[in-house]
């Protein structure tokens, strides 16, 4: 399984989980096996809310993840995920923490950002 999470920097696990999906400048992919953390990448993300979150949605899939976690997405990229058969979780805190809260499969759903609906 491949994670992708929204971070507000660079700073790896040990960073924040951006609140806005779209608005994020990096995400941080993670590779998942027998439930533990295996290897794990920062990268840019090019789309910085040019186009929206949806933009950004076709940003982070370049990355062939399976799982995203954020801690706030408009609608449009949640429909744009829920397509491509991507599950999407919430969570407002460190990345280390959505990590193990997804592990132990206790983290949150995802709420859509107050400013957003559809893509256009």
């Amino acid at each position: 399984m491949r994670l992708g999470i929204t971070l507000e920097d660079e700073k790896g696990m040990e960073g924040d989980v951006s609140l806005h999906f779209g608005q994020c400048k990096y995400f941080l992919i993670a590779d998942i096996e027998d439930n533990k953390v295996k290897n794990w990448e920062v990268v840019a993300n090019t789309a910085v809310h040019g186009g929206g979150g949806c933009v950004a949605v076709d940003e982070i899939l370049k990355h062939n993840v399976t799982h995203v976690i954020s801690g706030g997405m408009g609608m449009g990229a949640q429909n744009k995920f829920a397509q491509a058969g991507i599950k999407v979780a919430g969570y407002t805190g460190k990345v280390k923490d959505a990590i193990a809260a997804f592990l132990q499969d206790t983290i949150g759903r995802l709420n859509a950002c107050r400013e957003h609906g559809e893509c256009s």
